[in-house]
C-alpha cells in the first residue's frame, strides 16, 4: 500500500528488526534527504543498546542509532544517529 505525505508518495514499510511501521520524517535541509522513513520503537533491537556500539564515541554521549530507509534510494537502509536516553 501508499500513501501521501507531504505532498510524497510512500509505501507502507516495516522495521525487519521488530516489525513496527516505519514513520515518515521530514529531514533537515542541509541532510540532502527529503522525506525519510524512520523506526521509532524504542523497544526495537536495533535501536536498543545501539548506544553503546558506536566507535569512537565520548563516553559522555548519548548518541545511538535507529533503522531508517530512503524513499528517494529506493527504500535503501541505513543508520539514523538518534538521541538515546
Amino acid at each position: 500500500m501508499t500513501y501521501i505525505y507531504d505532498g510524497v508518495e510512500l509505501e507502507e514499510r516495516t522495521c525487519p528488526h521488530c516489525n513496527e511501521a516505519l514513520s515518515p520524517w521530514i529531514a533537515p535541509p542541509e541532510s540532502g534527504w527529503g522525506i525519510i522513513v524512520v523506526c521509532n520503537n524504542n523497544e526495537c533491537p536495533h535501536f536498543a543498546g545501539s548506544d553503546k556500539e558506536i566507535i569512537n564515541k565520548r563516553d559522555d554521549s548519548n548518541l545511538g542509532c535507529r533503522y531508517a530507509e530512503n524513499p528517494d534510494n529506493k527504500y535503501s537502509s541505513f543508520n539514523l544517529l538518534a538521541w538515546c536516553k
